[in-house]
């Protein structure tokens, strides 16, 4: 696993604290066999390595410990799951009970959208 400077970086202690109690488990393969499951740190790492550098799933670096393909399929189920409105959710509430949340201005994220003519 990429627990290098980068991986550390991408993921420190005090996120993962965070987020490790809030990974849903991935459900194991019915047919059994297979690898090993890849570790939720690792595969966490990876996608917030992607989602943060613009690579492409299939360019993920071998170093992270899991196949582009087994980062996308658990990101894809840890989507379904809910995991990032709870860790978000979380990350919030910790901030939050360290007073390090600056409520005096925000940020509102928003569609524009074309007016008709004439519409009223």
């Amino acid at each position: 696993m990429l627990m290098s400077t980068l991986g550390l970086r991408l993921v420190p202690d005090e996120l993962w604290e965070i987020v490790e109690p809030l990974v849903p488990q991935y459900p194991a393969r019915r047919q059994g066999g297979g690898t090993a499951p890849a570790d939720d740190r690792a595969v966490f790492t990876a996608v917030v390595y992607v989602l943060t550098s613009g690579c492409a799933w299939r360019m993920l670096p071998t170093e992270f410990g899991a196949s582009p393909a087994t980062v996308h399929r658990r990101f894809v189920f840890w989507t379904r799951q809910g995991l990032w409105q709870r860790l978000h959710q979380a990350v919030l509430d910790e901030l939050g009970s360290k007073a390090e949340v600056d409520w005096s201005s925000a940020i509102v994220d928003a569609a524009v959208v074309r007016a008709k003519k004439g519409a009223r």
